[in-house]
């Protein structure tokens, strides 16, 4: 190992960081599960090194030094993954995006913006609004997560019925492949020339590779927005509110329906108690956002929605970020965590009920509960949230554990779509047999084995 450090060294100079502090701020990302011990006093278990390149050549030299050495690599953008994509070990080096940053290129004309893959998402969209633009990706992550973390985890923003999702978004990419060779894609609007090869780098978290520069195909800011809000008897009756304006081809930014139980929790002095609450933003053109507003409402009226003071939208916009800590939880004695999960409309009650049904019969769940926050013409995301209380600490992580399994069995079952935008990482492993079929299985471990033969980058994730 020390051999290995000296090559890196020689390699990085400064770019290769050894104290305790940094290699203990890098070993892992935000996964509730990895938090549990540490939170009970156990020490982080920091990487051999974390290695923080400024270029894909300097990565590229990182990863075949890595691979001399089978040294296995950890990949890192902002750490804020929530599904365990990012977990070190001491046997390990962790490979970090933290000074590949900022704006690269940029052409008002075509609207193509490159950063560099480890820029703060909040700087980035900043750098275009200062231009008028926007890229539209608005995770939940933004303030912390990288440009390059969302591509890698093929994440969502919370304005994505209307913007899309990060791969509409996405105009081309640079990577530095697990066997240290560098890949670029080409720079072009649509390509009919083979598979669209930068799909194994979006979703792929790190396992075949490292994304070192992104460019986007960004947009106009939008000139006017429009908030709305209405309830439903029921869950149910405001999916197929939702269900319905999609069909007739109105892309609210802003979609959010919440069930009974978070509709009471967040909206009680808006709505009378069981009902669920739709909050809706439109936006783009001044007359366009006036028209889809108007369309809206009449879909929602006309499927018993009752309209809300747009009050409800404010607020939510003001606290959208705002969660507790897992710290903060865990200190009161609660493991929670969401789980994202998406199906076709005709699934989607049934999915409702099913995860709901199996988490309440987890031992020690208190509260479990739902909303849908991504819409699609044909199907939408649910997003649940769970806590349960353990008896005893020593509880803890068989208790997260068992809920997961109950609410990915559940969904499983129906045979809804086992990631929505979270990702993978090592929370959902086990049930990519589920997700893909034994064939895509077997296709996903062929393409790992090929271009990382040694098996050498981020091991443990994607992957069972």
């Amino acid at each position: 190992m020390s051999k290995l450090l000296d090559d890196l060294a020689a390699i990085l100079g400064d770019g290769l960081l050894q104290t305790e502090a940094e290699r203990n701020a890098r070993a892992r990302d935000t996964w509730m599960r990895s938090q549990i011990p540490v939170s009970a006093g156990s020490p982080v278990v920091p990487p051999l090194a974390v290695c923080a390149p400024s270029s894909s050549e300097e990565l590229a030299a990182v990863v075949r030094a890595c691979i001399a050495h089978d040294t296995a690599m950890i990949p890192r953008g902002g750490g804020s993954g929530v599904v365990g994509g990012v977990l070190a070990n001491a046997d390990s080096v962790v490979l970090s995006t933290e000074r590949m940053t900022g704006l690269r290129a940029f052409s008002s004309t075509d609207l193509l913006a490159t950063f560099g893959a480890g820029t703060n998402g909040l700087e980035a969209e900043q750098r275009m609004q200062a231009e008028g633009l926007s890229i539209g990706h608005w995770p939940q992550s933004i303030e912390l997560s990288t440009v390059g973390g969302w591509v890698a985890t093929r994440a969502s923003g919370q304005y994505s019925t209307f913007f899309g999702n990060i791969e509409d978004m996405v105009y081309s990419l640079q990577a530095v492949l697990a066997d240290g060779s560098i890949y670029r894609s080409r720079a072009t609007p649509r390509a009919s020339a083979g598979p669209d090869l930068r799909h194994l780098l979006m979703g792929g978290e790190g396992t075949l590779g490292v994304i070192t520069e992104v460019t986007f195909s960004v947009r106009q800011q939008p000139e006017s927005e429009v908030r709305q809000a209405f309830h439903f008897g029921d869950f149910d009756a405001g999916l197929e509110a939702a269900r319905k304006l999609m069909r007739a081809g109105w892309r609210p930014a802003v979609l959010r329906l919440y069930d009974g139980r978070e509709s009471w929790r967040h909206f009680r002095e808006r709505l009378p108690k069981g009902n669920a609450m739709l909050i809706l933003a439109h936006m783009g053109p001044a007359a366009l956002t006036a028209v889809e507003a108007d369309a809206v409402s009449t879909i929602c009226e006309s499927n018993d929605g009752v309209a809300a003071a747009d009050e409800v939208v404010d607020g939510w916009f003001e606290h959208r970020n705002t969660v507790p800590t897992w710290d903060e939880l865990l200190a009161q004695g609660i493991v929670a965590d969401t789980i994202e999960i998406a199906a076709d409309w005709t699934r989607l009650p049934k999915l409702y009920r099913a995860v709901i049904d199996a988490l309440e019969a987890v031992e020690g769940v208190v509260a479990a509960s739902a909303h849908s926050s991504h819409a699609y013409r044909s199907g939408a995301n649910l997003y649940f949230t769970v806590a349960a209380t353990p008896a005893v600490p020593e509880d803890y992580t068989s208790t997260y554990d068992a809920f997961w399994s109950a609410a990915m069995n559940a969904a499983a079952s129906v045979g809804a779509g086992l990631a929505h935008h979270h990702g993978v990482g090592r929370v959902r492993r086990d049930w990519m047999r589920e997700e893909l079929g034994i064939g895509g299985l077997s296709m996903l471990r062929s393409v790992k084995k090929a271009i990382d033969p040694h098996g050498l980058m981020n091991p443990g994730v994607l992957v069972p």
